[in-house]
């Protein structure tokens, strides 16, 4: 019974939650704190500063948190699927519907429009990044790092993972 009130706990604020982690915390805290009486209101407040001191996605996080207090590991599980599984589902669906339409000419149309938008979007980010890396480490590192990197990756056909854990070490060395 408690990892269906887990699950409930969780579920609920994110179908109802619209606007992500935010603005499922008011929910989250009525269904641990009032319905459920799993946490009082200071213990509920410490978790989530504890949340916000830690990074990621705030919802998860709690839901990991409160699920292992109430339930250890299986707890903890079923309260993380419970806050994800609205977007899941939701995803799900949604790309079930495009694809059965995925040959219609508005689909086509609507996907080729997204393409261009995303791209503008990442471009826009990476130059965001590259200025703040100019006046971060300066030029002289940012042309380093990012030469050495364009060479591991498709010269050399290096893992992505591997260049990013390199610059890491890199900048921790070198840098830090």
């Amino acid at each position: 019974m408690i990892y269906w009130q887990i699950f409930l706990a969780f579920f609920i604020p994110g179908i109802l939650g619209y606007g992500g982690g935010p603005a499922t915390i008011p929910l989250v805290e009525n269904e641990v704190v009032n319905r459920y009486e799993w946490l009082t209101v200071n213990e509920f407040s410490e978790v989530l500063a504890l949340g916000n001191a830690l990074p990621g996605p705030i919802a998860t996080k709690m839901a990991g948190y409160i699920g292992y207090e109430q339930a250890g590991i299986l707890g903890a599980s079923v309260g993380v699927f419970a806050t994800v599984a609205p977007s899941l589902i939701l995803m799900i669906a949604l790309l079930s519907l495009l694809m059965k339409f995925k040959d219609s000419p508005k689909v086509k149309k609507m996907t080729g429009l997204v393409k261009p938008t995303i791209a503008v979007l990442l471009g826009s980010m990476t130059f965001g990044f590259i200025a703040n890396s100019f006046d971060g480490i300066g030029i002289t590192q940012t042309v380093i790092i990012a030469a050495v990197s364009y060479i591991l990756l498709e010269k050399r056909k290096i893992h992505p993972a591997y260049v990013i854990g390199g610059a890491i070490i890199y900048g921790a060395l070198v840098l830090g």
